[in-house]
């Protein structure tokens, strides 16, 4: 194990994009139609849940996501265990994201001080019966990161809103260190799993959205949402209207609604077309996707949503 400080950075907390509308440029036909659905879920008290890899926050991204739960307009965000080191390291170190070529030749990649200490803060928290998520979110912010206003999760803890990380084991750099516990780590992802199914069991009139998580967010929302509507079955309900909106830089054609390519074709296994975009809404719900990078479909997002919202603060439900 070495120091972070002699790793370097890829993003800093400087390089942090300024929450503004400099970089809303994307342009698409129908991304007004899904600001509507965000907008009016919320006035309805439904959730609007963000799904998303580690690389919203590895481009700069932050202040936009941190912005969207404190207004409100995001009640659920989950991510993988990469999106919780990097949100842990930015606010701890104020930088994350390493030059892979270059430490993975050394055989050095990923084993730093003191990323080392979310191990410990996940252990903490299996003791304590919390959700991964919870748990960093928590320290964060009760010990005063030095950049912890760049902290997904430290806003999800202030603001009441959960923040799940849906991790897969072996696949995250703070697997290989010698205070990993495989138990705390299986209890507190568990624990993200049925909070993030919780959230789900609500989504009838709601938003689910998912930033760039091409196999982990696809899966651990197909799994959730059988899982809810199994109940909502059993108790004469259902869970069929709500909205669904990809982003990626996936080329799709634009009748991708019509159903995804058969066996035979490549695309058959991009899970967020078959599972998000066509099986999980084919009962009601309707679906947009947005091909771009998420530097300017993110902050396009956020600006349109300040826009249609005003001075509005919804609040999470």
């Amino acid at each position: 194990m070495r120091p972070v400080a002699s790793r370097g950075h890829d993003l800093r907390a400087a390089d942090c994009m300024s929450l503004d509308a400099s970089n809303a440029s994307y342009q698409h036909p129908e991304f007004g139609h899904l600001v509507s659905a965000i907008t009016e879920a919320r006035r309805n008290e439904r959730p609007v849940i963000l799904m998303m890899g580690g690389h919203p926050i590895k481009l700069g991204l932050a202040r936009f996501l941190v912005d969207m739960i404190e207004r409100g307009w995001v009640t659920h965000v989950a991510t993988n265990g990469a999106g919780i080191i990097h949100d842990f390291e930015l606010a701890l170190v104020g930088g994350t994201s390493e030059n892979v070529p270059k430490w993975i030749a050394e055989g050095q990649f990923g084993l730093w001080n003191p990323t080392s200490r979310l191990n410990d803060i996940i252990s903490e928290g299996a003791a304590l019966g919390e959700g991964l998520g919870e748990a960093v979110g928590r320290v964060v912010e009760e010990q005063h990161f030095p950049q912890r206003h760049l902290s997904v999760a430290a806003a999800g803890w202030r603001c009441g809103v959960p923040v799940t990380s849906h991790v897969s084991v072996g696949s995250d750099i703070i697997h290989s260190h010698a205070n990993c516990s495989g138990a705390a780590l299986g209890q507190t992802s568990y624990t993200d799993f049925l909070i993030f199914t919780a959230s789900v069991q609500n989504l009838e009139g709601g938003v689910f959205l998912n930033i760039g998580s091409a196999v982990t967010g696809p899966e651990v929302y197909l799994k959730a949402l059988s899982m809810a509507r199994n109940v909502a079955r059993q108790r004469g309900k259902e869970i069929c209207h709500f909205t669904t909106a990809v982003f990626d830089l996936v080329g799709l054609p634009e009748d991708f609604r019509e159903g995804s390519p058969p066996k035979s074709h490549p695309m058959y296994f991009y899970r967020p077309w078959k599972t998000i975009l066509i099986r999980t809404v084919a009962d009601g719900g309707q679906s947009y996707y947005f091909q771009g990078n998420h530097a300017e479909t993110i902050p396009t997002l956020w600006h349109r949503l300040s826009q249609a919202t005003g001075d509005l603060q919804i609040r999470a439900a």
